[in-house]
């Protein structure tokens, strides 16, 4: 075996090279972006931590009545809220829910946009799976190592880990949202003298709205799975308390933590879970 394991193939020693690279001439690259992700944190953060939590929570209350029209998750909404109260996880709730927004913004404003291109162009939509395969696959704690890099300790290399691993959920379903429109729809389009543009925005879009708006729960639900590991390299939020209590072999904050969190996914589920079934 030493004919096959002389001559390693320098993986890692590539990717350091790569990486040492790009800290030698893109870092006023990622200095900007660092400080544009900053203000966005501190602006979402801001707005949940300043008014009194029950503003907050009446806030989220009639949202889920807006999008929902249902009294019943309205009110499990608000006893979920109410049960973070009472735990006393306020801060930390917001702190992570402000990652989990921050991350949305991100990743849908590059996968939307880049699974409508994908879907129009096969070839580079070819070219793009298996980097999205390489995305989702590749262990999460992996992205650790290149956001502490380049951004440092904090809740900006949290959110660059969780939005390397969550943005495929948007571009793919984007992707296949747009891909799927029926040729007949945008036949009739066609007959009636529409452009590019307004087959995208009357006819594509809508019909994989959808599947958009799944891409936007998957966003939420995967960027929530990453609260604990993001807390790993500074990032505030529900992670912090999961991370105390492994380190101190606490059961009681450890379930305590991990039960919030999971009140939280039901909570941002049933506010965004689409209404009157899938498109058949």
């Amino acid at each position: 075996m030493e004919w096959l394991t002389g001559s390693k193939i320098p993986i890692g020693k590539a990717a350091k090279q790569g990486f040492d690279w790009l800290q030698d001439n893109a870092s006023w690259f990622f200095d900007g972006l660092a400080n544009g992700l900053e203000h966005l944190i501190n602006g979402i953060l801001w707005v949940f931590q300043t008014p009194q939590p029950l503003v907050v929570v009446a806030f989220f209350v009639a949202l889920t009545w807006v999008l929902q029209r249902s009294w019943k998750t309205t009110a499990l909404v608000a006893l979920g809220f109410l049960f973070i109260l009472n735990q006393g996880y306020w801060k930390e709730t917001t702190e992570s829910l402000t990652l989990v927004l921050s991350a949305c913004v991100v990743c849908m404003a590059v996968g939307v946009p880049v699974g409508i291109a994908a879907a129009h162009r096969p070839r580079l939509y070819a070219w793009m799976r298996p980097v999205l395969d390489l995305m989702q696959t590749l262990p999460t704690f992996v992205y650790l190592i290149p956001a502490i890099v380049f951004f440092g300790i904090g809740m900006v290399p949290g959110l660059m880990a969780t939005v390397i691993f969550v943005l495929p959920a948007p571009i793919r379903l984007t992707h296949l949202g747009v891909s799927s429109t029926p040729t007949a729809l945008l036949e009739a389009a066609e007959a009636f003298g529409a452009t590019r543009r307004q087959k995208l925005w009357k006819v594509e879009l809508p019909y994989a709205m959808p599947q958009i708006m799944a891409g936007l729960n998957q966003t939420i639900m995967l960027s929530l799975s990453m609260v604990v590991i993001a807390a790993l390299v500074g990032a505030d939020g529900l992670g912090v308390p999961v991370v105390r209590a492994l380190n101190q072999v606490n059961t009681a904050l450890g379930f305590e933590s991990g039960f919030i969190i999971v009140v939280v996914a039901i909570i941002l589920d049933r506010m965004l879970r689409l209404r009157g079934g899938d498109r058949q």
